[in-house]
Order: C-alpha cells, then sequence, then structure tokens
C-alpha cells in the first residue's frame, strides 16, 4: 500500500502499475533470500555495486572508520524522491572526514534513477543494485529504508519510510552518534 511514509512489501493494492511492477520485483528477490531483518545492534552486510554516477563501485567497506548513513531508494519509490534532497542537504551539514551517506538504488532499470539523478544531483555515492540482492541481505520490508551504521560496522538506527519532518530524527541520530552516544 502506498502511503507517505512508505511502502509497506507486504501489500500493495493501489499502487500505480509500474510501482507494483518495480515492487513485484524487489518481493521476489526478497521471497528468494529470506534473510531476517537486519536490526540495532546487528553487524551491517557488506557490499559492493556498480556506480550509478560516474564509473567504478560503491562499497560499505570504503567507509569503514566513518558513520554510514545507508539509504535505499528507487525512482518509483515517492517517499523515497522526497528523501534525496533532504539527505543532500544534510550531508552539506555533516563533516565529511567523520559521517558518508550511501544509497542503493534499486530500479530494475537503472537509466531510470540516472535520469531523476541528473535533474536532481546528490554529492553522495549511490550504488545499482536491479538485482535486488543488497535489499535481500538486509531484509528489507518497507521502502524507503535506511540504517545508521556506526564506524565499527553496526547498525545503530533503523529509519522505515520517509515522511516531512523525518529528516531532524535522523539528524539528531547522527549527531549523538558523533557525540559518543549510543
Amino acid at each position: 500500500m502506498l502511503a507517505e511514509e512508505g511502502f509497506r512489501v507486504r501489500g500493495f493494492r493501489g499502487m500505480r502499475p509500474c510501482a507494483r511492477l518495480g515492487l513485484a520485483a524487489l518481493l521476489l528477490a526478497l521471497a528468494a533470500g529470506g534473510a531476517e531483518a537486519v536490526e540495532r545492534g546487528d553487524p551491517a552486510p557488506g557490499f559492493s555495486l556498480p556506480a550509478l554516477q560516474g564509473s567504478g563501485s560503491v562499497s560499505l567497506a570504503a567507509h569503514r572508520g566513518k558513520l554510514v548513513y545507508l539509504d535505499f531508494w528507487a525512482s518509483w519509490c515517492p517517499p523515497c524522491l522526497s528523501s534525496l534532497p533532504q539527505l543532500e542537504a544534510l550531508r552539506r551539514e555533516l563533516p565529511a572526514d567523520r559521517v558518508q551517506i550511501v544509497a542503493v538504488n534499486l530500479d530494475k532499470e537503472p537509466a531510470k534513477a540516472r535520469q531523476f539523478l541528473a535533474q536532481h544531483p546528490i554529492g553522495y555515492p549511490s550504488g545499482s543494485d536491479p538485482q535486488g540482492r543488497t535489499p535481500e541481505s538486509y531484509g528489507l520490508e518497507t521502502m524507503p529504508t535506511s540504517y545508521l551504521i556506526d564506524s565499527q560496522g553496526v547498525v545503530r538506527y533503523v529509519h522505515e519510510g520517509f515522511r516531512k519532518g523525518d529528516i531532524d530524527e535522523i539528524r539528531s541520530r547522527i549527531q549523538a552518534l558523533l557525540e559518543g552516544k549510543r
């Protein structure tokens, strides 16, 4: 079901056909692996994906030692599209030597994600995962979902969905970890 705060992967009546197809592909990928959802206190599963922008790859390991805000998004997910510009604004506020935002795009057609990013540029890396292996390893249940991962690779906060005002909660969680609070 489409809601302002995000999609619940368990049901999707009322969604537009294109969004339904994308979500159905994600469901198939999740069902194939049956992974348990990653929760607070769990180690963050590693990944390496082709970069959506430029060449090279995007990996979690490349940012070890920093706080990482890992955001799963897709061009067919309206709450995802409203979160990206807000995350970009937040990125500019944060100390780059201590915090990194990393995105994973789940579009089956990466060109759609590139088109969105051409119109709404972001200064943080976004990897492309059209097969859905990374969300499978995280046991993703809602779009968008984000994970705040500490410098040791442990998930400290899971944020499901995205609504107006959520960026303040995200900023607060990041600041608390930067100040050494768990």
